[in-house]
């Protein structure tokens, strides 16, 4: 029986790059159905009154040296970008507009250019370079990421995952419960195989 994982993710966040990376580890060697569901973490954080650790010197500090941390104990190549935090709206539009042949290709992309490759994502060029490489038609992710009903359906996917107490990014539901934290993934395997 195969059995499945929501996962709640935004390209800024960086323990969402580092439980993909797991993820896809545990996918590979697991029947497992991982379903993405997009978030737009800053409005995310706007509806529940939450200062992000971006915006706090002393979190931010700590939160870079605690993903550095993660990464080099789970082998996963990181680094720190030097533009974070970005605005990641159009980036997150895009993964709603994209043909799902190439959704994972793009959400690979978009992660490894940002979190490993210390490229910025919300530069328009860099953007576009990633489209190429995925094999998406530029003009057309541009025309359909600015569509109302796209932008509409972001923030409808942000407001469902508020009502479901969501919070922050990654967060993991199993079984209608919810694990948040990229050190709560074991956690949501465990409900998973329960």
């Amino acid at each position: 029986m195969t059995k499945s994982i929501d996962f709640y993710f935004d390209f800024i966040s960086p323990y969402s790059y580092l439980s993909l990376e797991r993820l896809k580890l545990l996918k590979k060697n697991n029947d497992i159905v991982i379903n993405y569901k997009p978030i737009l973490l800053g409005g995310l954080h706007k509806l529940g009154g939450i200062t992000p650790p971006a915006f706090n010197d002393r979190k931010l500090k700590n939160m870079k040296n605690d993903c550095e941390l993660i990464a080099k104990k789970n082998n996963i190549k990181f680094y720190w970008n030097s533009k974070f935090p970005i605005n990641s709206l159009y980036i997150m539009r895009g993964y709603l507009v994209i043909k799902d042949k190439v959704k994972e290709n793009y959400f690979d992309n978009c992660f490894n250019a940002y979190w490993r490759d210390n490229i910025d994502i919300s530069n328009e060029n860099n953007l576009e370079m990633i489209l190429e490489k995925t094999g998406i038609i530029k003009n057309e992710f541009f025309e359909k990421i600015n569509q109302i009903e796209i932008k509409n359906k972001l923030k409808e996917f942000t407001d469902k995952a508020f009502e479901k107490d969501v919070f922050g990014a990654p967060t993991f539901i199993v079984n209608n419960k919810i694990f948040w934290g990229q050190d709560r993934l074991e956690y949501a395997i465990d409900e998973l195989n329960s």
